[in-house]
């Protein structure tokens, strides 16, 4: 069973990332993650760490704590 808090924020990080437009791809380059790694958070398959985080927030335009 998935986690709620990988639920919530991979629904943060996808309604955010389509609020700019971005693709998933757009989003990772952004970031500096690879591609499918970005479609596994929003799905709440990979327990994110506090660097990705950061990265995917600033990527994002927001704050790390808008992303819970």
């Amino acid at each position: 069973m998935k986690k709620e808090v990988l639920i919530k924020f991979g629904k943060k990080v996808r309604d955010e990332r389509m609020k700019l437009e971005l693709s998933q791809e757009e989003l990772a380059s952004r970031a500096g993650v690879h591609r499918t790694y970005i479609g596994m958070i929003e799905r709440a398959e990979k327990n994110i760490t506090l660097e990705n985080i950061e990265k995917i927030a600033k990527a994002l335009g927001i704050k790390i704590s808008d992303c819970f």
